[in-house]
């Protein structure tokens, strides 16, 4: 990259094919010893590669539709996944693999198709307070996001309802809109900048001790802001057009923004009762474990529910493939390390797994289906409700 922009080395489709194959998953900065921040060196280099020379597009129509124009809107997301629901509900989808219908759909959206889980009903629209169980210990905010709104409605109700449990009153601020990673790593860098202002101004406010995300893409995204979107300026586009509050950025984003289990173990979670009787493995997000740093607390989270045995995974820091959008943009290596995760999950001989992210679910459920498998992927927080609630999981 240094040898690019000082002139030394031309931006070729060679070059530029080597930084394309990047999952940005940033193993590279747990491993660096000089503790080199390569995220923060890839991402605005690619939107420099999109400005001086910009690529053919590798997606088709209708995935660049489906994920910049559709997957960051929640409410669209929510009208084009009902019929799918309606039609999971009744079997239709079933009856359609059996006799193989979606074999014979253009490659694109078979891999759409295959990435779908089994659906669980929306909830519709959280309520904007929901108060704290017992003596209030914390007042939040909490960030829904897009596709793990779209596909894991249940996660964010649990969210909600671990989070009441703990003593906290829940605030869910109406026009919060998609973080702008999606957009910020396909370098639309306006785009991007629009949500980020959005929520900048929806989140501005100095009375919730913390603003909660339950998905690790999400929690890098909004921590980063600061960095993606820099003072003086403030993110301002080259036409000028946007202007981010400058206190949310400098000072509110880097010190509220929290993953859940991150501030659980901070406040100091309350203990679950029900057994849950399930042997597991934890599966390390990228953007949880190597841009945030978060290890021990999911895994702390896990372990103090009644009956779950957590056991190792082979490899749990390797990226499962998904990275955003990678697994459509590069399907045959997204394909490659999908394999090889589900491989070590079997190889644990488990019930369960589980992980803090939801492109990590859906590439892990997505080859956990391809080998029949009926192992449970769902977030750590789905788990710690059911402890709270004793209301168990279905596994089918």
């Amino acid at each position: 990259m240094r040898a690019v922009t000082d002139g030394r080395l031309e931006l070729t489709e060679e070059v530029r094919r080597h930084l394309d194959l990047c999952l940005d998953c940033r193993a590279c900065e747990s491993a660096c010893p000089s503790g080199v921040q390569y995220g923060k060196l890839i991402e605005p280099f690619r939107l420099h590669m999109a400005r001086v020379a910009p690529a053919a597009h590798r997606l088709s129509w209708m995935q660049r539709l489906m994920l910049f124009h559709a997957t960051p809107f929640a409410g669209r997301m929510r009208a084009l996944l009902l019929p799918v629901r309606w039609m999971q509900r009744l079997g239709v989808d079933r009856f359609l693999e059996r006799i193989s219908l979606p074999r014979f759909l253009p490659r694109s959206l078979r891999e759409m198709h295959e990435m779908l889980p089994r659906l669980k009903p929306h909830y519709g629209r959280l309520p904007e307070i929901l108060p704290a169980e017992g003596r209030r210990r914390a007042r939040v905010a909490l960030f829904t996001g897009c596709a793990a709104d779209a596909f894991f409605p249940e996660t964010n109700w649990n969210t909600a309802r671990v989070l009441q449990k703990n003593g906290c009153e829940v605030w869910v601020p109406r026009g919060q809109v998609c973080c702008g990673a999606l957009h910020y790593h396909a370098a639309q860098e306006e785009s991007a900048q629009r949500f980020a202002q959005a929520n900048c101004e929806v989140f501005d406010d100095s009375s919730v001790d913390a603003i909660i995300v339950n998905a690790a893409g999400c929690g890098a995204m909004l921590k980063d802001y600061g960095h993606c979107f820099p003072t003086p300026g403030l993110a301002a586009t080259r036409s000028g057009a946007l202007a981010f509050p400058t206190r949310m950025l400098a000072t509110v984003w880097p010190k509220k923004v929290r993953d859940i289990s991150e501030f659980l173990i901070e406040l100091g979670p309350v203990k679950p009762q029900h057994p849950l009787p399930l042997r597991a493995v934890y599966h390390d997000a990228c953007h949880l474990c190597h841009a945030q740093q978060i290890r021990r607390q999911p895994r702390e989270l896990l372990e103090m529910i009644p009956g779950l045995e957590l056991v190792p995974l082979h490899e749990t820091e390797i990226c499962c493939g998904a990275a955003g959008s990678y697994n459509l943009t590069e399907p045959e290596m997204a394909e490659r390390l999908g394999r090889r995760k589900v491989k070590n999950i079997q190889e644990a001989n488990v019930q369960a797994v589980f992980a803090g992210n939801v492109g990590c679910l859906l590439q892990i459920g997505r080859y956990l289906r391809k080998q029949g498998s009926r192992v449970w992927a769902a977030h750590p927080i789905d788990a710690l409700w059911a402890s709270y609630s004793g209301d168990m999981p279905k596994l089918t």
